[in-house]
């Protein structure tokens, strides 16, 4: 590869990693050919940290799970809603994509309700752009529900589970 070449791929892949960043990508991945025997495959790729607001309520002033469950009630009763998006526990998808539960076809899913999972551990798949991003607890907890279905397809800020 010639100094000319060299440095035209260091541009296109600082372009690439721009591109990235502008666009809020995980990752992205070019094969470019220069001819029969001469090509360049680039995979550039980050880690996003998501960032979870977690509401912490008060202690309750009896002891008890009677005092945990009224709360949890008052709203249906009230008219509120049970979306999950407004529960403080929900993991949301940071991209548009499909949603898959498991590695590949026929293995075990990476989570199931009541599982209980550490920071870091992969919930769940989501596939953008013929890409598998691997979507992250972002703390220790409990898998208390799966708001998607293997297979769904999801925008942005889509709530995929519930996690205390």
């Amino acid at each position: 590869m010639t100094k000319k070449n060299h440095d035209a791929d260091v541009a296109f892949i600082q372009a690439l990693a721009e591109l990235l960043r502008e666009n809020d990508l995980t990752e992205l991945q070019v094969k470019r050919d220069y001819g029969a025997d001469d090509s360049l495959n680039v995979r550039v790729s980050r880690h996003v940290q998501q960032q979870v607001v977690t509401q912490v309520s008060p202690p309750a002033a009896a002891p008890g799970p009677a005092p945990a469950a009224a709360p949890a009630a008052a709203p249906a009763a009230s008219g509120g809603s049970d979306d999950p998006a407004e529960h403080p526990g929900a993991v949301t998808s940071p991209m548009v994509g499909t949603v898959y539960m498991q590695a590949e076809p026929g293995a075990d899913p990476f989570i199931s309700v009541g599982a209980s999972v550490s920071e870091g551990d992969t919930l769940l798949i989501v596939e953008a752009m013929k890409t598998m991003n691997h979507i992250p607890a972002p703390r220790s907890g409990t898998i208390k529900r799966i708001v998607v279905e293997d297979g769904a397809a999801v925008e942005f800020g889509t709530p995929l589970v519930i996690l205390e």
